[in-house]
């Protein structure tokens, strides 16, 4: 089923094949960055709905970062994030960024009748895995040679 999902997604070009760029690596790289400010700021004022999807989003930028380091063009957030346990195999990343956006959508598109204890807590403990996330996405980025650009960049054709 989610391999089905990623060939879908190639059929209608919203995954796709590009030249490696660590300039825009770099770019995303920053716009994360930028996302955890703002989710730091957001919740130091109580603007906890807020700061979930900063958070997330702190981590899909890198995501994408870490995707157009290796070449790779994706325009779908959930193939994004499969991407990154199917090719990457990444399942501790995989499952920080997919509980994640699981409560941005949650904390975006409906009301919540939760106390703001219960949120502050959600984001507190988003935020810190948020971090861990950048942490360890940062290393892998890093570890990014030509050689494993290469390697999966062929398993991207089979995936």
């Amino acid at each position: 089923m989610k391999k089905k999902f990623l060939n879908k997604l190639k059929k209608e070009k919203k995954l796709e094949l590009v030249e490696p760029s660590e300039d825009i690596c770099n770019s995303y790289a920053e716009k994360s960055a930028n996302c955890l400010k703002s989710a730091k700021l957001l919740s130091q004022n109580n603007l906890y709905e807020n700061s979930i999807g900063m958070s997330y989003y702190t981590m899909y930028n890198l995501l994408v970062a870490l995707l157009f380091r290796a070449g790779i063009k994706c325009k779908n957030h959930g193939g994004s994030i499969l991407l990154l346990k199917l090719l990457f195999k990444e399942n501790k990343l995989h499952k920080l960024i997919s509980d994640a956006k699981k409560e941005r959508i949650d904390k975006q598109y409906y009301v919540t009748t939760e106390k703001d204890e219960i949120t502050k807590e959600i984001t507190e403990e988003l935020l810190n895995n948020t971090e861990d996330f950048v942490l360890r996405m940062k290393v892998v980025i890093r570890n990014l040679n030509n050689d494993s650009i290469d390697k999966l960049r062929k398993n991207f054709e089979i995936v």
